[in-house]
């Protein structure tokens, strides 16, 4: 199944209602499945990875496949090892190629009882009943792997008989991302102290309350690619906040230096295509983003901006190996995705990668390959404002927004399936 998308005007007008945040959702789950007593959750996120995650804490079943979701099995496994009873977590073959052994060696610690069932370090899992004696309060993990076993481990430490007090070793990457854990914990009545490396949460109890879910910064991206794409944009999007919890939001930051003014208002924010960018360079550390970087990626390449990306550590255990997955697709159009020697990056320690739009060539309609990665999808989607182009495999947005096809229909794009024709 491909998708061909084009754009009946470069004068974006509209006003659309966005998703609530998938990742706000799915932390927003956990914590109600660990309360006793069940609290209601508006606007919870309509992402196939959230329906997911809802439908799995629900079941009654002792074998439950997160199928695709990375997050949804990070956190069932923290959740299920101090569940009772035995559960077997699974997952799609692309989810037993990524890493749980971290996690699962922090869990053990706590007294988890955890085995794997194929290869050492990776899913599927059986999961028994967990035996706190003697089991530490203390432990270790790498700073530098995903966020979300951190963040996984944060959740649960409230439930713990003594609590959990965390260190985290080496550079920590997403940042706010944990941040986001633990403003949620504390909302929900978890008090927690984070000093240097170390995170402390004492034993205590959730306290259940009624939670609105923020809309998604990830997903109003590609909203600010298609304004800095445009010829005008006057476009509202519902939902987001101004002391938002999430990393991406930062997004209004980096696209006022590329020409895209972020107005908030009494529902959400407005987005205008200023006239003049600020910068012709855009040089930018994703360690705390990364899901924005194929957001930008796509922008540089397109609007002939160099970039210089570093801190995509993790994009490379993603839904798939994210930046070889940017370097293919982009090299159809003739931009370049190249990873830089250290003698020509702007810091000689720390990896960079460089976008160079030079040689943009959109003449030949081109299909664009997803990866099952719904935000490679979703960030070559503005192009269509250039020229036509087709996307293979489109319905890979339903992992965290349903509706991106038909709400880019709703401010002038025009969408045909295959099967369509």
């Amino acid at each position: 199944m491909t998708i061909t998308l084009t754009a009946s005007t470069r004068h974006i007008t509209g006003d659309i209602a966005l998703a609530g945040s998938k990742s706000i959702s799915n932390r927003a789950l956990i914590i109600r499945a660990l309360c006793d007593k069940p609290f209601p959750i508006h606007r919870l996120a309509d992402a196939r990875d959230t329906q997911l995650l809802d439908a799995l804490l629900q079941s009654t079943g002792d074998i439950r496949d997160a199928g695709h979701a990375g997050t949804t099995f990070r956190f069932l496994t923290a959740y299920l090892a101090f569940q009772p009873g035995v559960q077997t977590l699974t997952g799609s073959e692309r989810m037993q190629q990524r890493p749980i052994g971290l996690l699962v060696d922090a869990l053990r610690q706590l007294g988890a009882q955890i085995d794997y069932l194929g290869k050492e370090g990776y899913p599927p899992l059986r999961i028994g009943e967990a035996r706190y004696d003697d089991a530490p309060a203390r432990l270790s993990i790498a700073a530098d792997t995903s966020s979300q076993f951190i963040s996984a481990l944060l959740m649960i430490a409230p439930t713990l008989p003594q609590g959990l007090e965390l260190t985290l070793e080496g550079n920590l990457v997403s940042r706010p991302y944990i941040l986001m854990t633990l403003r949620l914990m504390e909302y929900f009545g978890v008090q927690h102290t984070w000093k240097d490396r170390v995170i402390r949460v004492a034993p205590q109890s959730y306290v259940p309350r009624p939670f609105t879910v923020e809309a998604d910064w990830s997903a109003a991206s590609y909203y600010y690619a298609i304004a800095a794409l445009s010829d005008s944009c006057d476009l509202h999007l519902e939902g987001l906040f101004a002391n938002s919890v999430q990393g991406d939001s930062v997004i209004k930051d980096i696209m006022l230096d590329l020409g895209v003014g972020t107005t908030f208002t009494e529902t959400g924010i407005r987005l205008q295509k200023l006239e003049i960018p600020t910068i012709d360079v855009l040089d930018w550390d994703f360690l705390d983003c990364p899901d924005i970087a194929q957001t930008l990626a796509v922008v540089c390449g397109a609007t002939d901006r160099p970039g210089y990306f570093t801190g995509l550590e993790t994009l490379h255990i993603k839904e798939t190996d994210r930046v070889a997955a940017l370097q293919a697709e982009l090299s159809r159009i003739g931009v370049i995705f190249t990873k830089l020697p250290p003698a020509l990056a702007p810091n000689p320690n720390r990896d960079y990668y460089l976008v160079d739009g030079s040689l943009l060539d959109l003449s030949t309609t081109p299909l664009f390959h997803t990866y099952e990665d719904h935000r490679m999808a979703m960030a070559f989607a503005p192009l269509a404002l250039l020229a036509p182009i087709r996307i293979a495999d489109p319905g890979v947005v339903e992992k965290s927004y349903p509706g991106f096809w038909q709400d880019l229909e709703r401010i002038g794009f025009e969408t045909v399936r295959l099967s369509d024709l």
